[in-house]
C-alpha cells in the first residue's frame, strides 16, 4: 500500500498560537499604558522673586530663597538676610525646623546653623574638629545632632554639634551618593546607579528599589518621587511601577519643591504653587 501525501493549497495556521500571540501583544499594550500615564495639577497661587534657586517654605507662611549666595527668607512683606560670602556657595539648606535652619557650605566643609530671624547661633567648621571629616552630606536629626556623611571614611553617622563629637552608624560603603535628604530620623540617598536607600538612626539600612534616571529628585514617600528629567516634570512610584508625566505646569523651571500637597515651581520669573494630589 502506498502513503499518498496531499498538499494543501491554502497556508496552515495554528490559530491557537495567533491567539496567544495576540493576547501577548495586547498585554504588553496595556503594560506599557499603565507605565507612562498624565498627572494634572491645579495652580492655587503664584508670585514674583528675584532668586537664583528657591530653597522651600515653612508651615507658617514664610518661604526661602537664594540670591548671589544670600539667603533670605520672606513672609508677607517682611524680609530677612544671611550673608557669609566668605564662605561662598551655599551647597544645601536644611528648613525642617524653622527654628533651627542649616546652611551647607561644602567648598569650606562648614555648617552655619541659623534661628527664625537668621541670626547666626552657631558655626561648625569640620576640618577642625580632632578627627578627620570631610562633609558630603550634612541634615538636621534630633538631640541636638547632624546626619554626616564623611566622604573620608565613606560611613553616615550622627554628629552631636554641642561635644563636637561623631558617631559613625553604618559600614562604609562605595560610590558616590547622587542625592541624599533627611528628617529627624531617616537619612536617605540615591547612589549613581539609581539605587535608593534609607537609614535610620539606629544603623539599620533598608533598599527602597531602584528610580528613573534624573536631573533632579525629591521623595514624596517611601516609594514614590518626583523627578524631572529633560525639562519634564514626572512623578514614579515604585510599588506600582508607573511613572506620570506631571502637565499643566511651568515649562521652563530652574527647580521644584514639594510639601504638603503642594508642588511650587520655581522659574526665572517666580514662583507658582500647584495643588497636587498623589494617586
Amino acid at each position: 500500500m502506498k502513503l499518498r501525501i496531499y498538499k494543501s493549497k491554502k497556508p496552515f495556521i495554528n490559530y491557537r498560537s495567533k491567539g496567544l500571540l495576540l493576547l501577548f501583544f495586547m498585554m504588553q499594550l496595556a503594560l506599557g499604558l499603565a507605565q507612562e500615564q498624565k498627572l494634572t495639577v491645579s495652580p492655587v497661587s503664584a508670585y514674583e522673586i528675584d532668586a537664583d534657586a528657591f530653597a522651600g517654605f515653612d508651615g507658617l507662611g514664610s518661604f526661602y530663597y537664594i540670591k548671589n549666595d544670600v539667603f533670605f527668607k520672606r513672609k508677607n512683606d517682611k524680609l530677612w538676610e544671611y550673608k557669609n560670602l566668605s564662605l561662598g556657595k551655599i551647597t544645601r539648606v536644611d528648613l525642617q525646623n524653622p527654628l533651627q535652619m542649616v546652611l551647607f557650605y561644602e567648598n569650606f566643609n562648614t555648617v552655619i546653623m541659623l534661628d527664625n530671624q537668621l541670626n547666626e547661633v552657631q558655626k561648625i567648621n569640620f576640618s577642625e574638629n580632632d578627627l578627620p571629616i570631610m562633609v558630603a552630606a550634612v541634615g538636621i536629626s534630633s538631640q541636638n545632632r547632624l546626619w554626616i556623611y564623611n566622604s573620608l571614611s565613606q560611613h553616615i553617622g550622627l554628629f552631636d554639634y554641642l561635644k563636637n563629637t561623631l558617631q559613625p552608624i553604618t559600614p562604609s560603603f562605595q560610590g558616590n551618593i547622587k542625592y541624599y535628604e533627611s528628617d529627624f530620623n531617616t537619612f536617605q540617598w540615591i547612589d549613581e546607579k539609581m539605587n535608593w536607600f534609607t537609614c535610620d538612626i539606629f544603623g539599620k539600612v533598608t533598599a527602597l528599589g531602584k528610580v528613573s534616571d534624573f536631573d533632579q529628585i525629591q521623595p514624596v514617600t517611601k516609594q514614590i518621587v518626583l523627578f524631572s528629567k529633560d525639562g519634564k516634570l514626572h512623578l514614579q512610584d515604585l510599588q506600582k511601577n508607573v511613572i506620570y508625566t506631571i502637565v499643566n505646569v511651568e515649562k521652563s523651571f530652574k527647580n521644584f519643591y514639594y510639601k504638603d500637597q503642594i508642588l511650587s515651581i520655581f522659574t526665572t520669573t517666580g514662583i507658582t504653587n500647584y495643588k497636587i494630589t498623589i494617586p
